[in-house]
């Protein structure tokens, strides 16, 4: 069997690596991570940036991504060598007069992050983004505390903090099974066994499937896939200063990338966990509407791929102990949120973890535990269990 630990993280994704960084301060952890490279999935696929009004109708959201400000500002000495944020804005677009159709959101907005978001005309939307046709420059709003996140540098410096503090880490370690006998789990992977008190399953797509490894009932989360190009833009354009830009509709979303703009048609296809692959049609519908608000004709997509953002069915993360297993911990359910609020959530699990109280900053801002917390599934779990009967 081995060591036996103190508890095993399930996913060295940005969920897994940021929690066991926190639990390894005053835990014997173990990360198992199914793929060879850490982050393969979801976290590596992501274009994450850091924008404060990204599900700011959600209170759990709101606070958890605001308390997470202060450390992306200045994470600690040694934590990593350059910054993690890199200040780009926010223009949400609307297709022709569609920005006075939204004036009960944009005040609704601005009473949950005061000053964060303000309406812009024509002109200015046409200098932070040239290219843009006349029926999406009509007015906009722009967010400037947007900016666009290190992903890499974040999710290597949790790995190298978890490191630090003792956690051990095996990758190519996909679990086959999952016992609890004794007081311990026992985790049978394509790289051994490996025991431990606890479990934290921060597996992404494939969290519930983990939960019924482990005779933990699932909660019904949805891996969603979405699609993301390359594209070159025109040869006298110099896209680097333009801000993220995102249509109101959802029809799409583009951003400046090393020189090339990635776009994505904000799709959300149910897919069960996996490898997620761009499919043709995807990739069209980027081309398609980013050809209807650039002036810009696509003759090659550079580069195309698609990543799973999994959510609960109400789009709130999902972290703490299951109130039917013992020694089974939810750190899940993240969606497309998961980067954005990394540091917040990862000291809020290891608080509960721990059976400490809700993280001063977040009670403060009036954070409330059963937000995310797991009994919150209680009916849906009622009727699963009532359908299994029949």
């Amino acid at each position: 069997m081995g060591e036996a630990y103190d508890v095993i993280v399930i996913g060295a994704g940005i969920a897994g690596a940021s929690v066991a960084a926190e639990l390894a301060k005053h835990q014997r952890v173990l990360i198992l991570e199914r793929e060879e490279q850490p982050g393969y999935h979801s976290t590596g696929r992501s274009a994450a940036a850091f924008i404060p009004s990204y599900g700011a109708s959600n209170p759990a959201l709101r606070i958890l991504t605001a308390c997470s400000k202060p450390f992306y500002d200045d994470p600690g000495d040694g934590f990593c060598e350059s910054p993690l944020l890199h200040v780009r804005g926010l223009l949400t677009l609307f297709e022709g007069e569609g920005c006075e159709n939204a004036l009960d959101e944009y005040l609704a907005l601005n009473a949950q992050l005061p000053g964060a978001v303000t309406e812009i005309e024509s002109v200015e939307v046409r200098q932070r983004l040239p290219l843009i046709r006349d029926n999406w420059s009509q007015g906009a709003w722009f967010e400037p505390g947007v900016a666009d996140i290190d992903v890499h540098s974040l999710h290597q410096a949790y790995l190298r903090a978890a490191a630090a503090e003792g956690a051990d880490r095996t990758e190519r370690a996909e679990v086959m099974g999952i016992d609890y006998r004794r007081g311990l789990w026992s985790v049978n992977t394509t790289r051994g066994s490996f025991s431990a008190a606890r479990i934290v399953n921060a597996a992404g797509a494939w969290a519930d499937s983990i939960a019924e490894m482990a005779g933990v009932e699932p909660l019904g989360l949805q891996p969603l896939r979405r699609t993301a190009v390359l594209l070159r833009p025109p040869e006298s354009v110099d896209v680097g200063n333009w801000p993220l830009a995102y249509a109101h509709d959802d029809s799409f979303y583009v951003k400046p990338d090393a020189g090339m703009l990635l776009v994505s048609p904000a799709d959300e296809h149910p897919s069960q966990p996996c490898d997620a692959q761009p499919e043709e049609i995807d990739i069209a519908y980027a081309v398609h509407f980013i050809e209807q608000a650039l002036d810009i004709s696509v003759s090659n997509v550079e580069h195309s791929w698609a990543g799973l953002r999994t959510f609960a069915a109400d789009r709130t993360p999902v972290i703490g102990e299951d109130p039917t297993v013992s020694g089974f911990f939810w750190v899940a359910g993240q969606g497309g949120h998961g980067i954005q609020i990394a540091p917040a959530a990862a000291r809020l699990a290891a608080a509960l973890f721990e059976g400490q109280p809700v993280p001063p900053d977040l009670a403060e801002a009036g954070f409330e535990k059963h937000w995310v917390g797991v009994e919150r599934f209680d009916k849906s779990r009622a009727h699963h269990r009532s359908a299994q009967t029949y």
